[in-house]
C-alpha cells in the first residue's frame, strides 16, 4: 500500500469518525420515549428499594453517573434545580459503578443517562448525556400529564 493509499484511507476514517460524531452529538440529551417493546416490570420500572430512596409523588429523574463523567455535574444540577421547581418530583443519583445490577438491567451504555419515572417507577423517558433544562422540563410534563390521564 503507497502513501496515497494510507492518505485515502485516512481520510475515510476521518470523515466516517465526525459523521458518527455529529450523529451522536445531535442525538446526546435528547430524551425519548421508553423503548416500547420493554416490560412494565421488572426490567422497566425502579422500586424505592432499587433507588435506596422514595419515588416522587408525581415523577422522580433518576440520574446514572461516574465518578470520570465530565458532563455528570451539570447534569445534576440541572435536574436538582428542575426538581426543586416543581413540587412531588424528586431527584436521585444512582453511582453506575456500584450498581452494576441496575446497569445491566436498563441497559445503561454511558453517563450521564436519565430516566424520567412516573410516580409507579415505570421509565417514560430516557436520555443519554448533558440534558438541556428546558428538555428535562417537557419530559417531566409528558410523565406528570400521562399519570394524570391515567388517573381520569
Amino acid at each position: 500500500m503507497g502513501v496515497t493509499d494510507g492518505l485515502i484511507a485516512l481520510a475515510a476514517a476521518l470523515l466516517v469518525a465526525t459523521v458518527l460524531g455529529v450523529a451522536m452529538r445531535r442525538r446526546a440529551g435528547h430524551f425519548r420515549p421508553a423503548s416500547p417493546g420493554t416490560p412494565a416490570k421488572p426490567a422497566g420500572a425502579l422500586t424505592e428499594a432499587d433507588l435506596g430512596v422514595g419515588l416522587g409523588r408525581q415523577a422522580t429523574l433518576v440520574q446514572f453517573s461516574t465518578a470520570f463523567c465530565a458532563p455528570c455535574r451539570p447534569t445534576r444540577q440541572i435536574l436538582a434545580q428542575v426538581a426543586d421547581m416543581v413540587d412531588g418530583v424528586t431527584h436521585v443519583e444512582i453511582d453506575a459503578a456500584a450498581r452494576m445490577d441496575l446497569v445491566q438491567r436498563l441497559r445503561i451504555n454511558s453517563t450521564p443517562t436519565v430516566l424520567v419515572l412516573d410516580p409507579d417507577g415505570a421509565i417514560v423517558k430516557r436520555a443519554t448525556g448533558l440534558p438541556r433544562k428546558a428538555d428535562v422540563i417537557a419530559a417531566l410534563g409528558t410523565a406528570i400529564q400521562a399519570e394524570d390521564r391515567s388517573r381520569k
